[in-house]
């Protein structure tokens, strides 16, 4: 028993050392390459197991014969135990490099193509990270191109819209300094009324503004659907006689909702305008409020005749109008897309379907208990 505690200890006082040197060559090799990396251990298991196995044979006094066929077995495992970690080691840097070139490639604005040839598991799951990563940042670039179109197009929508107000409110005055207008007060009645046009647009751009930035403030307060729907309908009724629509408000619940009054009403009186100026003359624009699964339900249905399956992506979007039969006038394209983000500020979502004869506009607001 003696015997055995002696072998073992010589042998782990000599693996020991050889650990220990191996562990500093190491950290002095730590910034070098996965494969010299690989090498050093390896060569540090066989030099601890050679060193454990001289350190036994030189203490039990083994002769000169058996002590070199110990060594040449030992150091024989030893170089082909090198061989295989330098080739493995080389092997796995140079999947390693593939990998970089290919992170590097959408990196630098392309998508990202996995090798097709992967080297362990956690190259792999390395491997899938920046798969699922370079995916994302696509979808992220293909957001903001898509947004700095709808920039570009709102860009160009409102220098138009403000171009036709303006060019006739400088005709107006120029006819009333001359002279030249028969009847002064259509003239300054017309002038108030593109002035109304231009502030409504003003105050569009604005509250746009203030929700792309993150800076709405809402001030929540429990209030029934019914009376919400109720104020914008007595709202939208003089637009609804001019127009000639009929405003229909039989469906709706007295639920409960959490909401800032103010915006709401906005979102609401946007969906209603957005729906007379686009049904019929003779038609109906009805206004439902229920409570479902998913929360209340705010709709407003029209009469516009439905919109087509591939503008239905696109009809929150900042400057949306649809075709130019279907553009309202005086429209900057900005209503639909304050919905949406006053909606989203609540927490809820917008939505909109074609149903038989129009559209239906949904809003989904998170139910309140009790």
């Amino acid at each position: 028993m003696t015997d055995m505690l002696l072998i073992a200890l010589f042998a782990f006082l000599g693996a020991a050392a050889a650990g220990l040197l191996g562990a500093l060559v190491l950290w002095m090799l730590r910034h070098r390459s996965l494969a010299v990396s690989l090498t050093v251990v390896a060569a540090v298991a066989v030099t601890a197991m050679l060193a454990g196995t001289l350190t036994v044979a030189w203490a039990m006094f083994l002769s000169a014969h058996d002590l070199s066929v110990v060594t040449t077995v030992v150091a024989m495992a030893a170089v082909v135990s090198l061989a295989t970690a330098m080739l493995l080691g080389r092997w796995v840097a140079a999947r390693s490099r593939d990998l970089t070139l290919a992170a590097r490639s959408f990196g630098d604005g392309g998508t990202f193509d996995a090798p097709a040839e992967q080297a362990n598991a956690e190259l792999a799951g390395l491997t899938r990270e920046l798969a699922a990563t370079s995916a994302k940042l696509e979808s992220s670039r293909e957001r903001e191109r898509a947004l700095e179109r709808s920039r570009r197009e709102l860009v160009a929508w409102i220098s138009h819209d403000l171009r036709t107000p303006l060019t006739g409110l400088r005709a107006m005055s120029e006819a009333l300094e001359d002279g030249m207008a028969a009847d002064s007060g259509r003239y300054l009645r017309q002038m108030r009324k593109e002035v109304e046009r231009m502030n409504d647009m003003v105050g569009d751009l604005f509250e746009l503004s203030r929700i792309h930035a993150g800076s709405l403030t809402l001030t929540p307060t429990r209030v029934s659907a019914h009376d919400l729907v109720g104020d914008a309908l007595a709202g939208a009724h003089p637009l609804a006689r001019e127009h000639g629509v009929r405003l229909v408000g039989d469906l709706v619940e007295e639920v409960p909702v959490e909401v800032d009054s103010k915006e709401m009403s906005r979102v609401m009186g946007n969906l209603l305008i957005n729906a007379i100026r686009r049904t019929p003359a003779d038609g109906t624009v009805a206004v439902a409020a229920r409570r479902s699964p998913e929360g209340v339900v705010l709709s407003v249905t029209d009469g516009c005749g439905g919109i087509p399956d591939e503008d239905l992506d696109r009809v929150f979007d900042t400057g949306w109008r649809g075709n130019h039969a279907r553009t309202p006038p005086g429209g900057a394209g900005l209503g639909l897309a304050i919905v949406r983000g006053i909606v989203e500020a609540h927490a809820g979502r917008a939505g909109v379907h074609n149903v038989s004869g129009g559209c239906c506009f949904e809003v989904t607001l998170p139910a309140v208990a009790g």
